[in-house]
């Protein structure tokens, strides 16, 4: 290993276990009280966004998984179990023999329909009643500009 190790200066190692840190509490904190108000559970809500972010509720499970940046068997056993609570339905693709959709029920809606805004006020409530709006632009503007370089990362 010829390469030099850039490490962390103090100020950016700072800044990067403070976000960690961030992630990991805001992330802990908003799953229990999802866990707990509404039965869901952070994966869930995530699946759930998912679909109802298109606007027939369906989505190819490739297109899912890599969305939600998991693995193939995690996508599938998260799936089934949620298959088996009613929230989703697997469907096979006509046009591909080994591809499949998962598709939202109307207990999947009725679920994040109920679970959404206790969601959102607990999100206003960790976090947004405590930046301004300025910050808010600024890491919105740095969340894109980073999430934009690691898709085309993953598809370059």
């Amino acid at each position: 290993m010829d390469e030099t190790v850039r490490w962390l200066t103090p100020e950016e190692q700072r800044a990067w276990r403070g976000f960690i840190r961030l992630q990991e509490r805001l992330g802990g904190r908003l799953g229990r009280r999802l866990q707990s108000e509404s039965k869901l559970s952070p994966a869930d809500f995530a699946v759930l966004v998912h679909l109802t972010d298109t606007p027939d509720g369906r989505q190819r499970y490739q297109d899912l998984a890599r969305a939600l940046e998991w693995e193939k068997s995690r996508m599938s056993h998260h799936i089934a179990r949620m298959a088996g609570r009613g929230m989703v339905v697997r469907e096979e693709c006509p046009d591909d023999g080994r591809g499949a959709f998962v598709v939202i029920t109307e207990a999947g809606r009725a679920a994040i329909e109920a679970a959404a805004p206790r969601h959102v006020e607990a999100v206003r409530e960790l976090f947004m009643d405590h930046v301004t709006p300025a910050e808010l632009r600024v890491l919105a503007e740095i969340s894109e500009r980073v999430v934009s370089k690691l898709d085309e990362d993953s598809t370059g």
